[in-house]
């Protein structure tokens, strides 16, 4: 499969509120909600003047109170874009590994006591806000641009201890299950929760017809790398983000 294809999954399943298609960049806006969000996608070919074109973005999202935040790709249009952001002073951040698994092989879950939850509502929000230490502010951000996602979903929880310790997102399209907002309360880690939560979830997306899943994870989370590592994801592509200002919400 294209690694282009799984860009573009990634950008239907992860939902700014609002967008702006500028000259074959696509430009998103969520209230500065995470940078996936609030960032400019280099992603089909570039016909105006490159420093015009980057001087233009700057102001659109100054206007917004955004840092202006660019999202570099093997696939940016155009190829030199990143080397020309980098020498106007935009720093690196955050480089990300892109990963995929094929689903046919995976082991079966030994721990099941989860809800898969088609529709976001209030208690998986607020136990996913409570483990992942999401701002007041943001609630409301965050469950807009989760249900601007047009197609199938599933926000799982994992109970023990009679509460829920982890919660995730598995997002379905074209065969393949998108992994985001995997999270385990800090109290929990290190005991093989988060490993049972993503195979329920994948588990569940097998069962809605998904036969691949692919996920982002930060390259230097290593536990996290290790984690899909043993379920079998392995590196498709990486990614990281130019930022003109480095003040912005992760």
């Amino acid at each position: 499969m294209d690694n282009k294809f799984i860009e573009e999954l990634s950008l239907n399943h992860w939902q700014p509120l609002s967008t702006l298609l500028y000259d074959g960049w696509l430009l998103r806006f969520a209230d500065g909600y995470t940078k996936r969000a609030n960032s400019i996608n280099p992603i089909h070919y570039s016909t105006c003047d490159l420093s015009t074109k980057i001087e233009h973005c700057e102001k659109i999202y100054t206007a917004n109170h955004l840092p202006t935040t660019y999202k570099i790709t093997p696939f940016v249009q155009p190829a030199h874009l990143d080397r020309t952001l980098e020498e106007s002073g935009y720093s690196l951040i955050d480089t990300t590994s892109v990963q995929t698994l094929k689903l046919d092989g995976i082991s079966e879950p030994a721990l099941t006591s989860v809800i898969i939850e088609e529709d976001i509502n209030a208690v998986w929000r607020e136990d996913f806000c409570r483990i992942n230490h999401v701002k007041p502010g943001d609630k409301n951000v965050l469950e807009r641009m989760l249900s601007n996602i047009k197609t199938k979903k599933g926000f799982i929880s994992l109970y023990y201890d009679d509460q829920v310790v982890a919660c995730g997102l598995g997002v379905i399209e074209r065969e393949y299950i998108g992994l985001y907002d995997i999270v385990t309360d800090i109290n929990y880690r290190n005991r093989g929760l988060g490993e049972q939560m993503i195979l329920n979830l994948l588990k569940w997306g097998k069962e809605n017809g998904a036969q691949y899943s692919y996920l982002a994870v930060v390259a230097n989370n290593t536990p996290a790398l290790r984690l899909y590592s043993k379920i079998g994801y392995s590196e498709v592509y990486k990614y990281w983000y130019r930022v003109k200002n480095n003040v912005t919400k992760t």
